[in-house]
Formats: C-alpha cells, sequence, structure tokens
C-alpha cells in the first residue's frame, strides 16, 4: 500500500518531475501530457460517478481504479516486455470494457442517429469524461509516437470512450431520452 506522508515535496518547482524508475523529464513532456490527461479523465469520471444513477457507480469505481493502473503504466518505462514486474494495464481490463459495452448494448434502443452529448445530468457527465478520455487517448497516441508504451493503454481507452458513451445513453433512460442530431437544424 502507498503511504503518502508529505503531500510536496519541491521536486518540481524547477519545471521537472520524476517517473517511477526516478527519471526526470519536463512536465509538459508528452509523458506528462498523457498522465496528465489520464488524471483528467479520471476526475470527470468522479465528478459523474457523483451524478450517475447507483446502478452503475460500480462500473465507474472500477474505471477509476483502472485509470490509476493506466497513469502508473505510462510513467514506468516499457521495455516492451511482460516480464518488467511493472504494473501495466491488462488485456483482460479491455476484454472486462468490451464485455461491460455488449451487455448494456442490449438494453438500449436502437440509435437512428448521432446523439448530442446532454440529457440527464448522469449522461451530461458521462459525456463530458467521454470526450476527456478522447483527448487523453489522442496524448498517449503521441507519446506512442516518441517511445515505446504498453498498446493495451491504447485499446483501453478507446475502449473507454465507448463505454461511456453507452452508459450515457443508458443514462438517458436507456437512448429514450437521448438528444438526437438533426443535420442543419431539421
Amino acid at each position: 500500500m502507498v503511504k503518502l506522508n508529505k503531500i510536496y515535496t519541491r521536486g518540481g518547482d524547477g519545471g521537472e518531475s520524476s517517473l517511477v524508475d526516478g527519471a526526470r523529464l519536463p512536465k509538459d513532456s508528452p509523458t506528462f501530457e498523457a498522465i496528465g490527461a489520464v488524471d483528467e479523465a479520471n476526475s470527470a469520471l468522479g465528478m459523474a460517478r457523483n451524478m450517475a444513477s447507483k446502478k452503475i457507480t460500480p462500473i465507474l469505481a472500477t474505471i477509476q481504479n483502472d485509470l490509476f493502473d493506466l497513469g502508473a503504466d505510462i510513467a514506468t518505462p516499457y521495455d516492451g516486455t511482460k516480464a518488467d514486474g511493472a504494473l501495466r494495464v491488462r488485456p483482460e481490463q479491455v476484454t472486462n470494457l468490451e464485455i461491460e459495452i455488449d451487455a448494456i448494448t442490449k438494453k438500449l434502443d436502437d440509435l437512428t442517429s448521432f446523439v448530442l452529448p446532454g440529457g440527464s445530468d448522469g449522461a451530461s457527465a458521462l459525456h463530458v469524461a467521454r470526450a476527456i478520455v478522447r483527448r487523453a487517448e489522442r496524448r498517449v497516441v503521441t507519446l506512442k509516437n516518441e517511445k515505446k508504451i504498453n498498446p493495451e493503454t491504447i485499446k483501453y481507452l478507446n475502449r473507454l470512450s465507448d463505454l461511456l458513451f453507452q452508459l450515457s445513453r443508458l443514462e438517458n433512460d436507456g437512448g429514450k431520452a437521448d438528444i438526437l442530431w438533426k443535420p442543419g437544424g431539421e
């Protein structure tokens, strides 16, 4: 278990921060941009969790823990092997998201148009979280173009945005209260 005795260290006062292995990078590096975007997504999920119905809060709690794992994964240099002993996003975590997406999809009305973000408070918060997860995914892809990372991180974020979309529809009375796009303001 992690024990934090002191919250401030002054180690970042010069504009750098440390990775898990002790390496120092500028705070605006692609690595910290990705970690920060994942943190923003997790924060948005915390808000969505407070606003959503109780039936989906266990799913969101699991995802928030997974996102902490994902941030730790990004903060730990990746050598391309599973045997490095680091906390890594695992294929099973991606599969679990797919299982949730499939189960929720069965409960929803069929889509007949694109859905505008909104509806209930819970659905609206999930849409905001979904958009932030997409940004996190883009930041992790940028990082991947610079250095080797665990490919499961991108898969996880990609599936997560899909799951959050479906959860927002579930929060909107199974899709019945979705706000549908009207092309050209029909």
